[in-house]
């Protein structure tokens, strides 16, 4: 009669390593299991938690897999007391760290960003620039979960921004690929919409389970499989032959792996995203001091009492006509009449006289 294990799982961080600790990959466990790769990353995330046989078959697997890391106590292995432990390699550096996860991502990536744009170059500056940007957030990259999944949806926002219409280098389009089946599919993609691209890339490119594609596009489990269904839907009607989403996976793979692309070194990535960040800095300080410097000279030549206004020019009212000349009085006549007497030029001196 078989025994069945129906005991606690360990916690999500404690199954991966115990995997890890017997140097088993995660497609290796899940041919083992009968599931997909998927579906033990999401077990070992804690997204998702296994039931009924496969909760019992995942469970004794993770105890034969304690067993064999730990022997109980008191209880001495089969082959004799244990082996020295071998000394624990020193941690890895910042740079090693990133130089590791580079290698490891950066090219799967430049394939998939090729599949969202259908552009070469977009694809490699959208990876570099997702690296770039996780070498300036390192502490807090190096702590999530999930190092690839932040730089992939940070390289994937960026490849689907809009904005990259407006620049020059991308207007015109690239060669296509010299396959037709190839351009039918690449045509078909790119006449998705980005959500729906980046949805049916992640998916049947990538592998992700549905609560992954749905948490890594910010949307919910239904919307993200009507999305899914929609995307399929479209590409079927422009490539029949890919209705079946193995033929569709297989394709995808297929058109990202034809395109020989490549990106940068980890450290030309590196060294360039430092001095962009060297650039912004001194840029920030310049601006900063441009406005203290402004502010300061307003300060300098602002009034310090208030001037009121000159108010504006106004027409003059109420001034009185000027009077018509009347009939001259008796001292007025003579005093014309000697102004007549007089010489042209005047007297030759005036001088006054007693009234």
């Amino acid at each position: 009669m078989t025994q069945t294990y129906a005991g606690p799982l360990p916690p999500p961080d404690e199954r991966r390593r115990l995997r890890e600790s017997r140097a088993l990959t995660q497609a290796q466990v899940a041919r083992r299991l009968g599931v997909s790769r998927a579906t033990v990353r999401a077990w070992e995330r804690g997204r998702s938690t296994p039931s009924g046989p496969r909760h019992e078959a995942y469970a004794r697997l993770l105890a034969d897999l304690a067993d064999l890391a730990e022997p109980t106590a008191g209880q001495a292995s089969p082959a004799g007391p244990p082996p020295p432990r071998s000394p624990e390699p020193p941690p890895l550096t910042p740079d090693q760290a990133f130089d590791a996860l580079y290698a490891f991502c950066a090219p799967a990536l430049v394939r998939q960003a090729y599949l969202l744009t259908g552009r070469r170059e977009l694809a490699r500056e959208a990876v570099e620039r997702a690296f770039q940007l996780a070498w300036q957030r390192w502490p807090e990259v190096a702590r999530d979960r999930d190092p690839g999944g932040w730089v992939r949806a940070t390289a994937y926002e960026y490849a689907v921004s809009p904005w990259h219409r407006f620049r020059p280098r991308y207007r015109t389009p690239e060669p296509p690929p010299a396959d037709p089946a190839d351009r039918a599919l690449l045509d078909a993609l790119l006449s998705l919409p980005p959500s729906y691209r980046r949805t049916l890339v992640l998916y049947d490119g990538v592998g992700l389970d549905l609560p992954e594609l749905a948490a890594e596009t910010e949307a919910s489990t239904p919307a993200a499989a009507g999305r899914l269904t929609r995307a399929r839907e479209a590409v079927a009607a422009c490539v029949p032959e890919l209705a079946d989403p193995a033929a569709l996976h297989r394709r995808l793979t297929e058109l990202a792996s034809t395109e020989r692309l490549r990106a940068d070194a980890p450290t030309t990535v590196r060294t360039v995203g430092e001095r962009r960040n060297v650039f912004w800095t001194r840029a920030a300080i310049a601006f900063t001091v441009a406005i203290i410097g402004a502010t300061g000279l307003t300060l300098r030549s602002a009034p310090t009492h208030y001037e009121a206004p000159i108010a504006p020019a106004q027409a003059v009212r109420g001034v009185p006509v000027a009077p018509a000349m009347g009939p001259l009085s008796k001292t007025e006549q003579n005093l014309r009449a000697k102004l007549h007497r007089e010489q042209a030029n005047g007297p030759q001196r005036l001088a006054p006289e007693p009234g």
